[in-house]
């Protein structure tokens, strides 16, 4: 080149490739491929991230607990692990009892010596105890625990997939975290089946939003076999083939043998209901035992009647020193939120869901007893789901967060205390 002539070509054009000189690849620093790692895993991270913050929650409040609050005088309580405070009070308290027991010594109907039968309590919970117990030492009490934690954290998991599937990431945690702090949250880490009912009702709806039915009829099956409620996963399966099968997308239209889902979901009620009826004589022992708690048919404006009848002395004594059961009050205003939250469920259209939390509702409210009502609400997740939609206001967000946490450790203070919550 001449000297006053310019190139022809550009500052900073490419060379030939066979000219081009060789540069190392540019590293990528470890912050960057952790970050990157964390946000491909979202799904996984933070749901496990809000389980174990919830339960640490949960423990603090029954270490806490434990000192200055005694347990209630007027129930005979017992304590399986008097020198371990917190597998003595999410093993040895109420309805926990019964499934230790069906697992050590199988079910009791009506007889000598049985004053509550056990029969009234499903079997996929004590079966479960009783297969993974040798794990840990034979203890059962452990492997019931364990269980019911794990089954929480699936469902946890499940339920964040599931809601990504049509909302967005924060929409999904949201979830996830208004599902852990619920006040009635800590049955989930308790020897109760509430939480092995959530992972099968979360898992039949997330197999059939992905068109594994095959997989939704084995939810659907374990539901079934983990309480009575379940059956309200035969419908609501039905439905959601029903929309599947008229998808616009017919690579993601359901196959036509998936009808049968719902059918075989109901296997696990039958199968019980053979065993009851080979073991005992009668099917529907487990209807039967439940009258032992003054659970029977009723209509429910006739349970919203039984919470007017006045107590001794009347309302005007009875009142202004609280001598009367306010459990009932407090499971019917929670009965009554959560069938307005599935109101609105049932407005947006969302069709399944809606029966779900509707027949999930209904179905403990037709029983005759107000009692437990907040502990059945906690399982019906589409609830959360909603909710956690609204959540995208932070006042609305900041209101359910102080309300769910307070209610939540005033209500684990009392159960591990022996005091009735549900």
């Amino acid at each position: 080149m001449q000297e006053g002539e310019t190139s022809a070509e550009p500052m900073g054009t490419f060379l030939h490739p066979a000219r081009q000189p060789h540069r190392l690849p540019q590293s990528i620093s470890p912050q960057r491929t952790l970050a990157k790692g964390l946000i491909a895993h979202r799904w996984l991270w933070q749901p496990l991230f809000a389980f174990g913050l919830s339960r640490l929650v949960i423990l603090l409040v029954i270490y806490l607990a434990a000192v200055p609050i005694p347990d209630n005088p007027l129930v005979a309580g017992y304590h399986l692990r008097a020198d371990a405070l917190w597998l003595d009070a999410l093993g040895s308290r109420w309805d926990s009892g019964f499934y230790l027991n069906i697992a050590q010594e199988g079910y009791h109907y009506f007889g000598p010596g049985v004053e509550f039968p056990s029969v009234a309590f499903f079997p996929l919970l004590p079966l479960l105890m009783k297969g993974i117990a040798p794990l840990f030492g034979g203890d059962l009490l452990v492997s019931g625990i364990v269980i019911s934690n794990l089954a929480l954290l699936l469902s946890a998991i499940l339920l964040y997939r599931l809601v990504t599937q049509e909302f967005d990431e924060p929409t999904a945690g949201r979830s996830v975290w208004y599902l852990l702090i619920f006040p009635t949250a800590f049955f989930g880490s308790a020897i109760y089946s509430e939480s092995l009912f959530l992972l099968a009702a979360i898992g039949a709806f997330y197999s059939a939003r992905r068109n594994a039915w095959a997989w939704a009829l084995l939810c659907g099956l374990l539901g079934t076999a983990t309480r009575f409620v379940g059956i309200t996963l035969l419908p609501t399966l039905l439905l959601l083939w029903w929309q599947q099968r008229r998808h616009p997308d017919p690579a993601l239209r359901a196959p036509r043998w998936a009808w049968v889902t719902p059918m075989g979901a109901a296997l696990g009620l039958l199968g019980y209901m053979a065993f009851l009826g080979w073991r005992f004589g009668d099917p529907l022992a487990f209807v039967h035992a439940s009258a032992v708690w003054q659970r029977s048919p009723q209509p429910l404006w006739e349970m919203v009647q039984s919470l007017f009848v006045p107590p001794a002395g009347g309302w005007a004594t009875a009142l202004p020193v609280a001598a009367f059961d306010l459990n009932p009050w407090i499971d019917a205003l929670f009965s009554a939120a959560a069938l307005l939250v599935a109101l609105f469920v049932l407005a947006q259209r969302r069709w399944a869901e809606a029966l779900f939390v509707l027949s999930g509702l209904l179905i403990p409210l037709n029983s005759g007893l107000w009692a437990s009502q907040r502990r059945y609400v906690w399982v019906l997740f589409p609830l959360f789901i909603l909710l956690a939609r609204w959540g995208k206001s932070l006042p609305f967000d900041r209101v359910i967060n102080a309300l769910f946490l307070t209610l939540l450790a005033y209500f684990t203070l009392l159960y591990a205390n022996w005091y009735w919550v549900a």
